[in-house]
């Protein structure tokens, strides 16, 4: 004769199946960003653009709000043929119309440190492997010199 056991998950050990709160509201800010755009005018598109990555920056505290407006200096700067949108709610620069790099903050997803992250327009293939997400914890001399090769690359 066998004997079977069951075991209960408790309260603490259930996993939550779909999105978390963060998530969602980052697809709101997106469903947000796509009426804005398409009622936008044309021609005052890269401006109105960058006007709401500025406002987003505004928004942000602290650390995420220090390196995200080093870094939007510094994209500006070494890659002026990009035009700033925001996507999910986060500041993004994009060329022809496709996102190449993004900033993430800290705060947005509760993690411990803020994200610059490319897309596969951007021109980063190193053989088999690359990355394409970087962890920011802060922006220093070093940090935006690689920052700067990193843009000068995707944009090759």
């Amino acid at each position: 004769m066998t004997t079977e056991t069951t075991t209960k998950k408790t309260t603490a050990e259930k996993t939550t199946v779909g999105f978390s709160a963060e998530e969602r509201a980052a697809m709101k800010d997106h469903a947000a960003e796509l009426k804005t755009a398409a009622r936008r005018n044309s021609r005052s598109a890269k401006a109105d653009g960058e006007q709401d990555v500025l406002a987003k920056i505004a928004e942000m505290t602290g650390t995420d709000r220090e390196i995200a407006e080093r870094l939007h200096a510094l994209v500006t700067s070494v890659a002026p043929e990009l035009t700033c949108k925001t996507w999910y709610g986060m500041p993004s620069y994009m060329r022809d119309g496709k996102i190449v790099c993004f900033f993430q903050t800290a705060a947005k997803f509760k993690n411990r440190y803020a994200t610059l992250g490319f897309n596969d327009i951007a021109n980063l293939d190193d053989g088999d492997l690359w990355a394409v997400n970087y962890a920011l914890k802060a922006m220093t001399p070093a940090v935006e010199a690689r920052i700067t090769d990193l843009l000068k690359q995707a944009l090759s």
